[in-house]
C-alpha cells in the first residue's frame, strides 16, 4: 500500500539528492496539487492510501522537478497579489517582488487619481500578472498590455479572461512602444508600468538551473548593463505619459541609482525608490512634470 507519508519521504529523498533547495515542501506542493486537496490535508491524513493513477502523475511530476523545472511550470500555476494565475514554459513565473510594483501603483491611485477614471500601460506583460492584477484592485481603469511574445500574450488573455477583467484591457503585441504605432496614438496615459528584462546579458547563463534552463532568456536579458529596457522605455513614455502621470519600473536590487538617474535626465520630477521586504531596492518611479 502506497500512502501520502510514504510518497513524500520518498519524493523528498529523490529531491534532495538531486540537490534541490526545499526537498520537502517541493514534494508536499507537487503531492497535494496531485491529490487536488490543501498541504494541511497531508500532514493530516499521513496514512492515507494513493491510487496508482495519482502515484504516477507524482513520480512524473517528481522527474521534472528532479531536472530542476520550476514547480510552477509543473502545476502550471502561481498565486500574486492573493490571485491565481495560469503559467507555463515560455512566460516569466510571477515574483512576489513584483507585488511591490502593483501596490505602489495602487496607492498612488488611491491618493491622486481616486476616483476618476485611469489609463495604465504595462509594457512586457509576461503572464499578465501586474496588468490583470491593476484591472482588478483599481476599478475605475482602462488598460493597455504590450508584449513581444505570442505565447505570454495567450497566456495573459487566459488570465485575463479567468479573473474576469479581459473587457477592461486592450492587448498589443510587438516590441515597446511600436506595438502601438497605428493602433493606439492617443498618448494620455496617468501610468506607465513595467518589469522588463533587466539582467546583464554575460549574468543570465550563470543563473539558477530552474530559471536559465527554463525561463524564457527573452523576459531576463537587459543587454549588456541590464539597462537597455529602462532607456528605451523611458524615452518613449514622455510621449504617452499625460502631464502628472507615471512612470514605475521594477528595477534588479543594485540598479535602483542607475534607474533614478535616467528618469531625472528625461525630466522626470519627484523620482523615488522603494524597496522590497527584504530591504533591498526593488521599484523606481517618477512623474511627468
Amino acid at each position: 500500500m502506497v500512502t501520502v507519508g510514504k510518497l513524500l519521504k520518498e519524493g523528498t529523498e529523490l529531491l534532495a539528492g538531486a540537490g534541490i533547495g526545499t526537498p520537502r515542501l517541493d514534494a508536499e506542493v507537487l503531492l497535494y496539487n496531485v491529490l487536488k486537496v490543501d498541504r494541511l490535508h497531508l500532514h493530516m491524513y499521513p496514512e492515507k492510501e494513493i491510487s496508482k493513477e495519482e502515484e504516477a502523475l507524482f513520480w512524473t511530476y517528481m522527474a521534472q522537478r528532479k531536472n530542476h523545472m520550476p514547480v510552477q511550470y509543473i502545476i502550471k500555476k502561481q498565486e500574486f497579489m492573493g490571485l491565481d494565475f495560469f503559467v507555463e514554459e515560455g512566460v516569466l513565473i510571477p515574483r512576489g517582488d513584483t507585488e511591490i510594483l502593483v501596490e505602489k501603483a495602487i496607492e498612488i491611485y488611491k491618493e491622486k487619481f481616486e476616483p476618476q477614471k485611469v489609463r495604465i500601460m504595462d509594457i512586457g506583460t509576461g503572464s499578465g500578472a501586474i496588468v490583470v492584477s491593476l484591472a482588478k484592485f483599481i476599478e475605475n481603469s482602462i488598460l493597455t498590455a504590450i508584449d513581444i511574445s505570442p505565447k505570454a500574450f495567450e497566456v495573459a488573455k487566459k488570465n485575463a479572461a479567468h479573473h474576469g477583467v479581459d473587457h477592461k484591457i486592450a492587448f498589443y503585441l510587438g516590441s515597446l512602444f511600436e506595438a502601438l504605432y497605428g493602433k493606439d496614438e492617443h498618448k494620455e496615459y496617468d501610468f506607465i508600468v513595467s518589469n522588463p528584462p533587466y539582467i546583464p546579458k554575460a549574468v543570465v547563463d550563470t543563473l539558477d538551473a530552474g530559471v536559465k534552463d527554463y525561463e524564457p532568456h527573452l523576459a531576463l536579458d537587459g543587454g549588456a548593463d541590464g539597462l537597455d529596457f529602462y532607456r528605451e522605455i523611458t524615452l518613449g513614455a514622455k510621449e504617452y505619459l499625460k502631464s502628472g502621470g507615471w512612470l514605475l519600473f521594477e528595477i534588479g536590487y543594485d540598479q535602483g541609482e542607475s534607474v533614478s538617474e535616467l528618469l531625472i535626465a528625461n525630466d522626470l520630477k519627484e523620482v523615488q525608490v522603494r524597496k522590497d521586504l527584504a530591504g533591498l531596492d526593488r521599484v523606481v518611479l517618477g512623474k511627468k512634470q
